[in-house]
């Protein structure tokens, strides 16, 4: 596992210029090395204009598997970096910070997993995309927050109804999964540290602020998991919410009523690219807390030197790659 720092300093924040010049040098290093620029939808704005291409963590790893460039710089966190890595065996990844991890793949080991199985030696694992490359190694099926229900319903047809399965590591997520399907799962108690912030009450409020606002929630990012379940609980009320991902939330961006308003619950990371799709519509964060301070620690700066210095690579062994792959492949058929 990759261990998560015990705390991070907020580096000081770009001036205009710097920024220019840091991306202007960015272009340059990514030219140079045959480098593509991947960035998830939470990292700093100044990271998201520099990419070549910008979305959640599988659509980016898939991004990068169909790549041509030899080198891929990925702006998120580790295990995002491992899936491409993974996907794309033959490339050179590159992370700008090695100890940009994420609580959510913390919150399950390979070793607590391998317990796990022994005690349901029956059962076939699901585990979300969040997590190490030796948990999926483990694992049977990966899946996304936007197809978690998908995959269980499909593995419930193909091996029978009564088939055992484990889920994790994200509770919420899993809870969701056994509403939606009407049936019980064996669910890992993990969270993610920012969706553990999004509370009904917290949403409840900020839409009685807003009550002509729409209610969006990402289900491709880790951080919605809870306002879903919260949702299909009827914690929430189901009035004026849309599940979209990242495409559906810029689509719906792209033809809003300009003056019109919006709450989202995700990382607000998000709001970035929203707010430029979209400068007239007014995008609301559900909990303007729920910043994911690991995404941030990638800055313009460290990817600079990645790419100058050709620092921190990030690579799989062949046995876990292999077999992770296998998992990751089985949810991308379902899908």
């Amino acid at each position: 596992m990759h261990a998560l720092p015990m705390a991070t300093l907020v580096p000081p924040p770009l001036e205009d210029r710097e920024i220019r010049e840091l991306q202007a040098e960015v272009r340059e290093l990514a030219q140079a090395r045959d480098a593509v620029i991947l960035a998830h939808n939470y990292q700093l704005p100044e990271v998201q204009d520099v990419a070549d291409f910008v979305g959640d963590s599988l659509g980016l790893s898939l991004q990068a598997a169909r790549t041509q460039a030899s080198t891929i710089a990925f702006c998120g966190v580790h295990f995002m970096a491992e899936t491409a890595a993974i996907l794309s065996p033959a490339k050179t990844v590159l992370i700008p910070d090695p100890d940009a991890g994420c609580s959510l793949a913390e919150s399950i080991s390979a070793e607590q997993l391998a317990a796990w199985k022994e005690q349901h030696p029956d059962a076939l694992v699901v585990m979300y995309v969040n997590t190490s490359a030796e948990v999926k190694a483990l694992s049977d099926y990966c899946c996304t927050s936007s197809n978690a229900v998908g995959v269980v319903r499909q593995i419930l047809a193909e091996r029978g109804p009564d088939t055992e399965i484990l889920f994790g590591p994200d509770m919420f997520l899993g809870a969701y999964v056994e509403r939606q399907l009407g049936r019980s799962l064996h669910i890992w108690d993990g969270e993610c540290h920012v969706h553990a912030g999004i509370r009904p009450a917290d949403i409840t409020a900020t839409r009685a602020a807003h009550p002509d606002a729409e209610f969006l929630i990402h289900p491709e990012c880790g951080c919605s998991t809870s306002a879903m379940e919260y949702v299909a609980a009827g914690d929430i009320s189901p009035d004026g919410v849309h599940m979209l991902s990242t495409g559906g939330m810029l689509d719906y961006a792209a033809h809003a009523t300009p003056g019109s308003s919006a709450i989202v619950a995700t990382e607000v990371g998000m709001l970035y690219p929203l707010r430029k799709t979209a400068p007239k519509v007014e995008f609301i964060p559900a909990n303007a807390e729920a910043s994911c301070r690991f995404m941030k620690m990638i800055t313009l700066p460290k990817l600079r030197d990645a790419l100058r210095d050709g620092v921190y690579e990030v690579s799989v062994p062949a046995a876990t790659a292999d077999a992770a792959r296998l998992a990751i492949e089985r949810m991308v058929a379902i899908s």
